[in-house]
């Protein structure tokens, strides 16, 4: 992740959860919160409804990957929060960047030329 950082602490989380906005599909639910930066940081939560700790670190290596490549069309300065759902755990790496594109056009956070992907 060139253009971002990580969400790491506990007090980050909550603050998006708390003033952030969230829409949610099958898979996953993202907060996003402006943080008055030119960065945008990523957390990636999953509880252990999702599965054992295999199933979450590989739930968050595929998140991660998918913003990651496709980092350069998020608009900067926002923080954003992503929460698996149950369903995630069984799903491919196409259908959790399908989920994660779906939901960054909901909060119309990929930039103006990319709203059309």
């Amino acid at each position: 992740m060139i253009f971002s950082e990580s969400l790491k602490k506990n007090n980050d989380f909550r603050h998006v959860y708390e003033n952030g906005k969230s829409y949610a599909n099958k898979y996953l639910v993202m907060y996003v919160l402006e943080n008055n930066t030119e960065v945008n940081r990523l957390g990636i939560s999953a509880s252990k409804k999702v599965g054992n700790s295999v199933v979450r670190h590989r739930f968050a290596r595929l998140v991660r990957e998918s913003y990651r490549l496709h980092e350069n069309i998020f608009n900067s300065g926002l923080d954003i929060v992503v929460v698996a759902r149950k369903s995630a755990a069984s799903v491919r790496y196409h259908e959790i960047e399908h989920a994660l594109l779906h939901l960054s056009k909901l909060h119309c956070i990929l930039r103006e030329e990319n709203q059309s992907l």
